[in-house]
């Protein structure tokens, strides 16, 4: 069986994320995943979604400061990922259904891959 695979990226504003993602949702897509990666002292945040094979990538670039907001309340799974972006990256996410406020994932060193690679305590209590 061959699989034409269709996929867009389209970038969007933080104001609109979850807006965006809203009507993924009620168009019938599957979160596949969140990813992030620093990009010069910013961070892209790629959110993933499939239907039938089609692929729509939410691109997303914010500062090391940035305040993104969950988007668990429509995908309930994102949590994990959202988790992911706070304990890895210093992404501080506001409204993840289940925050483990710095302890999901243990590291030797505090936010390994942010883009300031500072280790204080900035997001832990966000």
């Amino acid at each position: 069986m061959t699989v034409n695979e269709e996929q867009t990226t389209i970038s969007v504003a933080l104001e609109d994320l979850v807006r965006e993602v809203e009507g993924l949702h009620a168009d019938g897509y599957r979160l596949v995943q969140i990813g992030c990666t620093d990009v010069g002292g910013a961070y892209e945040v790629n959110y993933s979604f499939d239907k039938g094979y089609q692929f729509r990538n939410l691109r997303l670039t914010v500062g090391p400061e940035t305040e993104v907001p969950s988007i668990s309340g429509i995908y309930w799974g994102a949590f994990v990922y959202e988790n992911e972006l706070h304990d890895l990256f210093g992404i501080p996410v506001t409204g993840i259904n289940i925050d483990f406020k710095g302890t999901f994932i243990r590291t030797a060193e505090k936010f390994p891959f942010s883009v300031t690679r500072r280790g204080d305590d900035r997001c832990q209590n966000a």
